[in-house]
């Protein structure tokens, strides 16, 4: 497929409408500006070689214009000199270089018009690179942002789901745990002290009825 093809082929292209059709956008406009760039760089290329195929045809010009000039003053000089023959002569040669530099002259505007042409396709398709380029930096924005959706969805349907409710369940029934348990620790140190203040108070009393309970048995002897 030739350059300008493919250029025509790209431009009339309904961008839209393939994006629509497509099963992955993102990754068939990474393909439409894979080629656009492609056939930018050919047609910059395409352009630059009749840029300089004009310059050589422009060189060639100037170079036969003074050759007509140069047979023109030959012929002058030689009717000066009497000398009709080669004064005919340098005319011939004369009309020769003029027929060539007529053909120079055509090509030129030839090289002109293709080269107008060339540069209005490379902006025509730089703006429509643009605007593909556009499009794409619009789709990964969408994606990312439908990334984004997706996991914040995600993350609030486990954060309401029952077993997230049952771990916060757990969680505050181990918390309320360890606040018994503290408290019974404080409990049980108070219980400890009133129980050996207690068994002090009792084993006095015990001593005593002890000893009276002695004193009957022995009196008794």
């Amino acid at each position: 497929m030739g350059v300008f093809t493919r250029f025509k082929d790209i431009v009339n292209a309904n961008i839209n409408s393939m994006l629509d059709k497509a099963e992955n956008p993102e990754k068939m406009i990474r393909l439409m500006m894979q080629e656009m760039e492609d056939t930018l760089i050919d047609l910059k290329s395409s352009c630059a070689a009749k840029m300089a195929g004009k310059a050589k045809a422009e060189r060639e010009l100037r170079e036969i214009e003074s050759r007509v000039s140069r047979w023109q003053n030959r012929a002058e000089l030689a009717l000066s000199k009497q000398r009709e023959d080669l004064a005919r002569e340098a005319l011939i040669e004369k009309k020769k270089a003029e027929k060539e530099s007529e053909g120079l002259a055509d090509d030129i505007l030839q090289y002109s018009k293709l080269i107008e042409e060339c540069k209005a396709n490379i902006i025509q398709l730089e703006e429509k690179l643009q605007s593909v380029r556009q499009k794409h930096k619009i789709l990964v924005q969408r994606s990312v942002h439908a990334q984004e959706q997706k996991k914040t969805r995600e993350t609030i349907s486990q954060a309401n789901g029952e077993a997230s409710f049952k771990r916060f369940s757990e969680l505050e029934g181990r918390i309320e745990r360890m606040e018994a348990e503290a408290s019974m620790a404080d409990f049980g140190a108070s219980g400890t002290v009133e129980d050996e203040f207690s068994k002090l108070e009792t084993s006095d009393d015990i001593e005593d009825e002890l000893n009276q309970l002695k004193d009957r048995l022995y009196t008794k002897k």
